[in-house]
């Protein structure tokens, strides 16, 4: 809340501008009844209220004070669903206009003026100083990963022409193990091609059948004693051999999956289609890659640690990342949300880095296999230090610096010097005290605001 009042004089009456933000998402207060109580001194209570506001955010009740002195100014707030009461502190009654304009010290704006007004129509929020516990952080840089059972590459098996099972596949599109993606049409006239390898395997059966019925007559004679039992033994050694061969034949024919449209080419894992390097009708090389799949639900964090602090890596205790795009970081917390696979014993020489790899569950459906991150790993126990969200910091030509709150429209421009950062928190070394308040969102329009006062928005309405 932020109020605005004049002097409060006996018997006239005085507008208050009561400008009301609610904290869960910073937006102006639509309804409500707020009342203006004046207590203390020795003298009955005097309230005044107003049951609705002059615009979303603004109520404006009058007080016309009867009693004179020094008193208690309270703001009491009731809405359907909450009723807070906000202790002003105390205040003067003047006993007449020249007491007032006499006695009162006159008021005067400074510092970079943002009003509510602008604050309720933009992303905006603040923060208070905190004290923080804060790991100790080493920088990082990497990539996002697919774990190794995660992606599956899928090339033809044969040199074909690719044809459509329905709609063909497209990138991003999720698919299961076994999925049929596209059908590989062999050249007609080879070996391959649908035509001979069903004439293959008709072929088998034939030869097939005349085995067994030789084996058979085979058989019989050497009951009768006519034959000798090797002609038996060679008969049904024929037969068996048949019998391979039409189970090869229909194998092979059988990969067409019962369909003219030729050999079916399937998911050799479930996810989602990452790359597709063919496209209808192209005829594709044996072995050449075809599909990308990849499964996201966990991915492998990989970074690299320079030589130079990889002294501090003696047991990695989580990590935080962030990627361009995104604004929010997110945490590794091993045990909770993902896991330390390994971390690099041997620098690397080529870049004088160590590996640190991470896995963890997919926490926002933006971050894709490959993506670049900036990271820190966490080694080491944490330190409480003043602190406040990373948002908050803004680079103005290489120095840190926060917008301090100094009044409900005023705010302050002040240099910091950052220390350790922590997922979406940043350490104050010097420059704020615990209990300030920061503008945590926003504060690159109140840096605007600065240098050209009243262009965002409209503007003070009293």
């Amino acid at each position: 809340m932020f109020v605005e009042f004049p002097r409060l004089v006996v018997g006239e009456k005085s507008a208050f501008a009561a400008h009301l933000t609610q904290l869960a998402d910073f937006k102006a207060l639509a309804t409500g009844t707020v009342s203006v109580i004046l207590s203390g001194g020795g003298q009955p209570d005097e309230v005044f209220s107003t049951r609705a506001p002059t615009q979303s955010g603004i109520f404006r009740p009058e007080a016309e004070p009867r009693l004179a002195g020094q008193r208690e100014l309270e703001i009491e707030v009731v809405t359907a669903a909450f009723t807070v009461r906000h202790r002003l502190g105390p205040v003067t009654i003047y006993p007449d206009r020249k007491s007032a304009d006499a006695l009162a010290a006159e008021h005067e704006e400074g510092g970079i003026g943002f009003t509510k007004e602008q604050q309720w129509k933009v992303d905006f929020a603040t923060a208070e100083v905190t004290r923080h516990a804060i790991r100790p952080a080493i920088a990082a840089t990497g990539t996002l990963r697919a774990r190794p059972d995660g992606e599956a590459l899928l090339t033809a098996p044969m040199s074909g022409q690719v044809q459509p099972s329905g709609t063909f596949p497209q990138l991003g599109q999720v698919v299961k193990k076994g999925d049929i993606l596209a059908y590989l049409s062999p050249r007609l006239g080879g070996d391959t091609d649908l035509a001979s390898l069903q004439a293959n395997a008709r072929k088998a059966r034939v030869a097939l059948d005349l085995s067994a019925r030789e084996r058979a007559r085979m058989e019989e004679l050497f009951k009768d004693e006519a034959v000798p039992e090797k002609r038996v033994l060679t008969a049904r050694a024929a037969e068996a051999s048949a019998r391979a061969e039409l189970d090869a034949a229909q194998g092979r024919l059988g990969q067409y999956g019962g369909s003219a449209g030729g050999v079916p080419l399937r998911a050799p894992a479930s996810g989602i289609i990452a790359d597709v390097r063919v496209s209808p009708g192209a005829f594709a090389q044996e072995g050449s890659l075809l599909f990308h799949i990849v499964d996201r639900r966990m991915l492998w964090l990989e970074l690299r640690v320079s030589e130079s602090e990889s002294a501090r890596l003696a047991a990695p205790s989580g990590a935080s990342f962030r990627v361009e795009g995104i604004e929010k970081s997110f945490d590794i917390v091993p045990g909770r949300n993902g896991r330390l696979i390994a971390t690099g014993g041997a620098i690397d020489t080529a870049t004088r880095t160590v590996p640190v790899l991470f896995e963890f569950p997919l926490p926002d459906e933006r971050l894709r296999v490959g993506m670049a991150v900036k990271a820190e790993v966490y080694s080491g126990a944490a330190r409480e230090v003043i602190a406040v969200p990373g948002s908050a910091v803004i680079d103005e030509s290489g120095v840190p610096h926060v917008f301090v709150m100094t009044g409900g429209e005023s705010f302050e421009r002040r240099p910091v010097r950052v220390g350790t950062r922590e997922g979406d928190w940043v350490e104050i070394v010097e420059g704020l005290e615990p209990g300030q308040r920061v503008v945590s969102r926003g504060a690159y329009l109140v840096k605007l605001a600065a240098t050209k006062t009243g262009e965002i928005g409209h503007g003070h309405a009293h």
